[in-house]
């Protein structure tokens, strides 16, 4: 009996291996005719490991990073070649997205002092292969809220892709560290929030866990979690097999993923394996420790959390959001919001069957979570309303938002939600006085084939949220500036206002 198993084991060892080889042979052959590698994808500049970052203050941090950008520039001088200096290269000294075109450089590290005294701090983490730029406008409304908001570049990011082949997730959680002592100097009283965007909402995750569990002695009073990535997709976790013929120089190409141009001048559009195999280990061991606590018993320490998420997210998984973080958590006044899909659009022929609405992602109530959704009002109506159902119960209400999907948007996404329609670089009806030197969210979509560098899919994916305001009123509840059934939304524009500059046709895509 013993002899068939071992026979059958062996054969299943050999066809995995054969499998194995098979896919690593048609890697090597796919980087082989990919196009080479250019300077930003092969010098890595020296930012700060986990363990140099834990001895600095932010001072130090702040001046390490000031000479690690300045390594940047001279990567992108006057002997760049020929082909490299145009101006959708944001590291070519001459093109308007270079960062010497900008007053703030938001690829950097920032500290905003509001006016006054200030009742309270907030530490905002960014995402994968973005910069501090994608949580400018909610530091800014923290600023004017009375708060110190302090956004930390995360190690890698900010300067040029190759940064993330060397960095990985401790680093990020170091610096993620780093900022928490500084928001505790700044304002050692006061209520201080901690706000994650993406894999930032892992990582604020991580250091409330660490805090809990004793590793960290500074812990959050409130957490803010927009799109977070709390799963990832199965084929993350084995990414990392995809850069295994990279041990070779001649395939060092399968170190990454995606080498595209780099046009953005706030997040890369290169995309190594390293860093989708850090944020996916990331991602898990979250899952991992607030599992463990759950079946403890131990997660009712964990601050209040306020979570927004779009139903349908390319990026991570909405169901794991509400199953492996919400579904575990005990009453204590935490809070899920859901951006539903367009419902009313003439896609709807063109939807995939089974995109769920917020009723199907969300298990039946009573929750111990207060829930609400924002989505059309009947299937032939744009116009948006909320629902809500506060923890415990099983029957809520409803309020109309006086606000319509934008023509030409059957949802949101997971690059949308920290952006205002008015954003200058990803906004539906960009502020013209806001200039990063290109206006992505806004581009027109519609034109011939291979005229522009940016891929079909970046300019018909939104970039922006229509229902911005929505998210500002709530962190208005949190802070206690204003009540949270006001009809206005804050930050400088109205419902109407809203709807107005979305039914422009220019901006329709």
């Amino acid at each position: 009996m013993h002899r068939p198993v071992a026979r059958w084991l062996g054969r299943a060892a050999l066809v995995a291996l054969a499998s194995l080889t098979t896919l690593l042979a048609m890697r090597a052959w796919e980087v082989s005719r990919a196009p080479p590698l250019l300077p930003w994808h092969v010098v890595v500049p020296q930012d700060l490991d986990a363990a140099a970052i834990d001895r600095l203050d932010w001072a130090g941090w702040t001046a390490h990073e000031a000479a690690l950008l300045d390594t940047v520039d001279a990567m992108s001088g006057a002997d760049l070649p020929t082909r490299h200096a145009v101006a959708s290269n944001r590291y070519w000294s001459g093109s308007p997205m270079h960062r010497s075109r900008r007053s703030a450089d938001w690829n950097r590290s920032y500290l905003l002092e509001p006016d006054g005294p200030p009742r309270g701090v907030a530490v905002l983490i960014h995402g994968l292969t973005d910069s501090p730029y994608s949580l400018r406008h909610v530091a800014r409304h923290y600023r004017s809220r009375g708060f110190v908001a302090l956004g930390v570049r995360l190690p890698g990011h900010g300067t040029v892709p190759a940064g993330l082949t060397a960095a990985g997730r401790e680093d990020w959680q170091a610096a993620t560290r780093l900022a928490m002592r500084e928001a505790r100097r700044r304002v050692p009283e006061g209520p201080l929030h901690l706000v994650g965007y993406s894999t930032g909402a892992a990582l604020v995750l991580s250091q409330t866990l660490d805090a809990l569990d004793g590793r960290d002695s500074i812990c959050a009073d409130r957490i803010v979690m927009l799109s977070p990535m709390i799963g990832v997709s199965a084929m993350a976790r084995f990414a990392g097999m995809l850069g295994w013929p990279a041990v070779f120089p001649a395939f060092a190409r399968a170190a990454w993923i995606d080498v595209l141009p780099e046009y953005n001048p706030y997040k890369y559009n290169s995309f190594p394996v390293r860093a989708a195999r850090e944020s996916s280990l990331l991602a898990r061991e979250v899952q991992t420790r607030l599992g463990r606590r759950a079946s403890e018993g131990a997660l009712a320490r964990l601050p209040p959390i306020l979570a927004f998420q779009s139903t349908v997210d390319a990026t991570v998984s909405t169901p794991a959001v509400v199953d492996a973080l919400f579904s575990r958590l005990p009453a204590a006044g935490h809070e899920l919001v859901l951006f539903d899909v367009d419902r009313s659009t003439d896609l709807g022929p063109l939807m995939r069957t089974g995109t769920a609405t917020p009723e199907a992602l969300l298990p039946p109530a009573p929750r111990a979570y207060r829930s609400c959704t924002y989505s059309n009002v009947g299937r032939t109506d744009r116009q948006i309303v909320e629902h809500c159902k506060p923890a415990g119960a099983t029957t809520g209400s409803q309020r109309e938002t006086g606000m319509l999907f934008p023509a030409g948007v059957y949802s949101l996404s997971h690059v949308a939600l920290p952006f205002p329609v008015d954003d200058g670089l990803y906004g539906l009806d960009p502020d013209p006085a806001d200039i990063p030197g290109v206006h992505l969210g806004s581009l027109p979509a519609r034109g011939e084939r291979g005229v522009l560098v940016v891929s079909a899919a970046d300019l018909t994916r939104i970039t922006s949220n229509p229902f911005f305001g929505e998210i500002l009123r709530r962190l208005d509840a949190l802070i206690g500036a204003e009540p949270l059934d006001s009809r206005q939304s804050p930050g400088g524009s109205s419902s109407s206002a809203i709807t107005s500059a979305s039914s422009r046709p220019t901006r329709a895509g």
